[in-house]
């Protein structure tokens, strides 16, 4: 073989293999394999929940269909993600409140105090409201909605002991930069300020914010009870994570794949949601165990004060779905 051969063959062989590293998928031997990520690390429910995903989709599919997982951000910011499934260049993913940045009436579901409990939240996205939530998603993003995933309720956690609306008076507190949680938490007293999770440890260490607030698994996760002295049990958020998936991949499998997906999305989502209610406990302990005093609250007065917020964003965001998750109590 001449060398001018030689380097056409090379130049072939190297522009194949960068081809198929674009995109979310990749297609080797009659195995398509997936990219899902999330931005949690390998110790949380979030990740072990993917890995039962995955092990599922890869069994339900005899192995025509892998799906590799990407923690910690890996591939990107919960925006990333999204957009990442709206191109084509991700999967799936686990994705929360920014949902609310790509499909407005999302926003409604982050107001502090819509869900009274967890039974509460679980009629509304296990029901027909949820489904057609769902769908609406699909029709105006290209990403599909494939099972919600419970998360535990978001506490705050302070370096102010807070009992009523008037503690939190000046209260710095981290809150993502969502809409609902940026004016309940004003509505409540505090001074919001968004910021990016990663920043939140060293934020609280250096005394830039006093307080944050997140479902206790996630605290514990980025050991904020090693930089907070209290934990006040507001119970203000009860949350989801969704399981999505893009379209553009989806139609792209077969219709026994598409049924494989869908089924074990559906498995994944009992074994992740019963993961979630140990894993509140445990996460609990830890605070306890640090030394931080846990506070229990009436949170009548503070669910008065967040009104004025619920129906200003219902109006801006969508009543009927408001009403339609108010009428589920």
């Amino acid at each position: 073989m001449n060398i001018f051969k030689y380097r056409i063959l090379l130049f072939l062989g190297l522009t194949a293999l960068l081809l198929s590293g674009c995109g979310g998928s990749t297609k080797a031997e009659d195995v398509t394999v997936l990219r899902m990520g999330h931005i949690q690390s390998e110790s949380h429910t979030w990740h072990k929940g993917s890995e039962e995903f995955a092990r599922l989709v890869e069994e339900k599919t005899n192995g025509s269909v892998k799906v590799d997982i990407y923690p910690s951000s890996t591939l990107g910011s919960d925006r990333d993600l999204l957009e990442g499934m709206q191109i084509g260049s991700v999967d799936f993913a686990l994705v929360a409140g920014v949902m609310s940045n790509f499909y407005e009436p999302y926003a409604i579901l982050e107001l502090p105090y819509l869900f009274e409990d967890q039974d509460h939240l679980e009629a509304f996205l296990y029901g027909e409201e949820g489904q057609k939530l769902k769908d609406e998603t699909l029709e105006a993003t290209g990403i599909r909605g494939l099972e919600f995933w419970l998360r535990g309720p978001r506490e705050l956690t302070s370096n102010v002991k807070v009992e009523t609306p008037e503690d939190l008076r000046g209260l710095k507190i981290r809150v993502p930069n969502i809409e609902a949680s940026v004016k309940g938490w004003q509505a409540m007293g505090a001074n919001p300020t968004p910021m990016n999770f990663g920043e939140v440890y060293s934020s609280l260490q250096t005394g830039v914010i006093d307080a944050q607030e997140n479902p206790l698994s996630f605290s514990t996760n980025a050991r904020i009870h090693e930089v907070q002295d209290y934990l006040v049990m507001t119970d203000h958020v009860f949350g989801y994570v969704q399981l999505l998936t893009s379209e553009k991949m989806f139609e792209k499998l077969t219709a026994e794949e598409q049924q494989a997906v869908e089924e074990a999305a559906t498995e994944a989502t009992e074994y992740q949601n019963e993961l979630v209610l140990e894993e509140d406990e445990v996460a609990k302990q830890s605070f306890l165990d640090e030394g931080v005093e846990i506070v229990e609250v009436d949170t009548e007065p503070f669910m008065e004060l967040v009104q004025p917020v619920h129906d200003e964003l219902a109006d801006k965001y969508g009543r009927e779905l408001y009403d339609s998750i108010i009428d589920l109590k």
